[in-house]
C-alpha cells in the first residue's frame, strides 16, 4: 500500500449555526491550516481526529491500494481527492494525495 498525504487546506467555523443550534462544548477540532499527516494505508495517522478520519479514511484507502480519478475527471492530480470532514458547524477540507515512493 501507498502512503497518503493529508493536508488540511481550509478550515471554516459557522457562528450563526453554532449559536443557534449548537449546545455549547469545550473542545473542537484543533487542526490548523497547513498541518500535515500522512497515513501508512489503512492506518490513522497519530494525533488526526477519529470523526474527520471516519469521513476521509475511504478514500485514503482508495488512493493507498492505487486508485486514481475518484471524481472522474475532477481533480487535476489523478492522486488526489479533496474531501472535507462532516461538522456542519466546522468544516475542514483536506487535500489527500497519494505518495509515489
Amino acid at each position: 500500500m501507498k502512503k497518503v498525504k493529508i493536508t488540511v487546506m481550509r478550515k471554516a467555523c459557522y457562528e450563526d449555526l453554532i449559536s443557534k443550534y449548537e449546545n455549547p462544548i469545550e473542545h473542537a477540532c484543533d487542526v490548523e491550516e497547513g498541518e500535515v499527516y500522512i497515513a501508512n494505508g489503512w492506518n490513522r495517522p497519530e494525533n488526526f481526529y477519529e470523526s474527520a478520519w471516519s469521513t476521509i479514511s475511504p478514500f485514503v484507502l482508495a488512493l493507498s491500494c492505487g486508485g486514481e480519478d475518484i471524481y472522474d475527471g475532477w481533480m487535476k492530480n489523478k492522486k488526489s481527492a479533496m474531501i472535507s470532514c462532516n461538522d456542519g458547524f466546522r468544516p475542514v477540507s483536506f487535500l489527500i494525495e497519494a505518495i509515489d515512493k
